[in-house]
């Protein structure tokens, strides 16, 4: 196959920060993507209706000029948040889902849930408004090995909220392990679960051997390769659980390479050019518009999308080392392979 056309594709998981970062990675989403639901941890972070609104002005007014794209808002889900105040966000139109941090698991979580009984009246009008809790799954006790934390979370607190909470539509996010994929596809209709484009790439390898990889440090971390594996076979079966949430996470090179680098991979630029080749190395390109296009909004309850792209393959693609910001240099993803699929 030379050329693959599908419905223009929706990232279900997206960090575009503020300021002159949202302004220069903004484009390298639009460029591709429709839609994005947006990542609330901003410094202070997006919980209220009326901050939702601010944050949502303010990505508009960077958008490139005749940009067709439509950030979807979520809140932040704190020990003090207001159902009420959710509630009226959804009723607006405003928000799409509510993002659960537990403190500490993540960049700008430190305003995120310790005590999950201070959150259950408001799991429990979003479980009757049919607004969903999107979740980063990892507990953040200091005695649970990194590697474990995803398995962990869910047998601790995803599983137990799920179980007091009938009806609450939940998306395990960025999941990167094969109890995360075996969790989601017998969750039932109220479960759905995002798997990144970087994961579906590298383990912890990657991250490690030759020396520290800081470009390959994310949060959850990548695990090994069963899990990988685990996750490409999830990505391309076309089940409707599976999704695409790209989690992509720019931070400047200044904050990635050096003693304690922030967690994130920027993939926003060649996300879709990294699918293809992945999907045709499984013999899968027949299923990538399910996992880019149509299951996402599907879960989300919003029509999928009429416009469509076009992937061409051909000689390999050169996609810009780096995206310049006013804040500095923002590194985009390297996959270590030659990608053959461009968006034409």
């Amino acid at each position: 196959m030379e050329s693959l056309t599908l419905r223009r594709p929706d990232d279900w998981h997206l960090h575009l920060r503020d300021g002159a970062m949202l302004k220069a990675v903004l484009p390298e989403t639009a460029r591709h993507f429709a839609r994005a639901i947006i990542m609330p941890n901003l410094v202070p972070p997006v919980v209220t209706g009326r901050d939702a609104a601010a944050y949502r002005a303010r990505i508009l007014d960077a958008l490139p000029e005749g940009a067709a794209f439509e950030p979807l808002m979520t809140l932040y889900l704190t020990e003090e948040t207001d159902a009420d105040d959710v509630a009226q966000a959804h009723a607006d139109g405003l928000v799409r889902a509510v993002k659960l941090y537990p403190a500490g698991a993540t960049t700008n979580s430190a305003s995120g849930v310790r005590d999950f009984d201070k959150v259950r009246p408001v799991l429990e009008r979003m479980a009757e408004i049919g607004l969903p809790l999107c979740v980063h799954g990892e507990v953040t006790d200091s005695e649970i090995d990194i590697f474990d934390r995803e398995k962990v979370f869910i047998e601790r607190v995803l599983d137990p909220v799920r179980q007091a909470t009938p009806g609450l539509r939940v998306v395990m996010e960025h999941i990167t392990t094969r109890e995360g994929v075996e969790y989601a596809r017998a969750g039932g209709a109220d479960l759905g679960a995002t798997i990144t484009t970087h994961h579906l790439v590298i383990n912890r390898n990657n991250l490690l051997v030759g020396g520290i990889r800081p470009h390959y440090y994310c949060l959850p971390v990548a695990k090994r390769e069963i899990h990988r594996l685990a996750l490409r076979a999830a990505a391309t079966s076309g089940e409707a659980s599976f999704f695409l949430g790209t989690d992509s996470a720019p931070h400047v090179d200044a904050a990635k390479e050096t003693g304690c680098g922030c967690a994130g991979c920027f993939t926003a630029t060649n996300t879709m050019s990294v699918l293809a080749e992945v999907f045709e190395q499984d013999g899968a390109l027949d299923k990538l518009e399910a996992f880019a296009s149509l299951n996402g909004p599907a879960f989300y309850g919003l029509e999928p999308n009429e416009a469509r792209i076009t992937l061409q393959k051909g000689d390999p693609v050169a996609y810009p080392e780096k995206i310049e910001t006013g804040d500095g240099p923002v590194t985009v993803f390297d996959p270590d392979f030659p990608l053959h699929w461009r968006v034409g």
